[in-house]
């Protein structure tokens, strides 16, 4: 049986050193595009609003639309992790210090791993896992490592799977999530033992490069498809204010 350490989104090979190499590639070829498949939470936005006090009537209205205001600002402000904690079968997770959040299936274990931020994984199928990488950068935004195809195609054969494992990219999409730009992108990596079909999503901000990866055993991509794209829809990163 497959373990968990023998799973390609948890390779060791360090991130940074593993990366360098796409740094150095100045020229890119461009990929297709397609449409978002990101969680988008739609936001609310607050009016003020002033209302006649001279009777209860007024005072009631005042009151009324301070309420208002107040849950759509909060609305506003948090509407990401609401829409998160909203979806059936999933919990949220949010990172204030690094700066992210997504959701995890329902009955998944958060464990320890070498080399991951963090990383969720179900107790019966060791393949089944979600995890955070996470390392410095001078760059302001992905598209600064080049196309998606590239940035996939990179990270999948010198960071996301053992030398070992035979790999293949099916999908490689470009999208924007309240102005920042994220890679996401789907792939297949064969070990002896076993294959693992996986999906990733990479991003830039708060001066580092992340990268969320999720999959499954390949014989259980077909019930497991659905909540690995919900995985990855909801990555997001934030602001992270020293």
């Amino acid at each position: 049986m497959a373990t968990l350490q023998n799973s390609p989104s948890l390779h060791r090979t360090p991130v940074l050193n593993s990366f360098t190499k796409l740094h150095k590639q100045n020229t890119y070829h461009c990929c297709r595009k397609s449409n978002s498949f990101l969680l988008r939470a739609e936001q609310a936005s607050a009016t003020s609003t002033f209302f006649p006090s001279q009777d209860r009537s007024g005072r009631r209205q005042v009151l009324a639309a301070g309420t208002i205001a107040s849950w759509a600002l909060l609305t506003n402000q948090h509407s990401v992790s609401f829409a998160a904690e909203n979806i059936k079968g999933f919990l949220p997770v949010t990172d204030k210090k690094d700066g992210y959040e997504f959701v995890y299936p329902f009955g998944w274990q958060e464990v320890t791993i070498e080399g991951q931020d963090k990383v969720f994984k179900d107790v019966i199928e060791p393949l089944e896992t979600a995890s955070v990488t996470l390392f410095p950068t001078v760059k302001q935004d992905i598209k600064e490592f080049g196309s998606p195809q590239q940035v996939a195609e990179t990270l999948i054969k010198k960071v996301l799977a053992p030398p070992t494992q035979k790999t293949k990219l099916i999908e490689a999409v470009e999208h924007d999530i309240d102005g920042k730009t994220y890679y996401t992108f789907e792939f297949i990596a064969k070990a002896p033992n076993f294959t693992r079909h996986a999906l990733s999503t990479v991003a830039i901000g708060n001066g580092n490069f992340y990268t969320l990866t999720t999959g499954a055993n390949e014989r259980r991509w077909d019930k497991m498809k659905d909540k690995l794209h919900t995985i990855v829809d909801s990555f997001k990163l934030f602001k992270v204010y020293d």
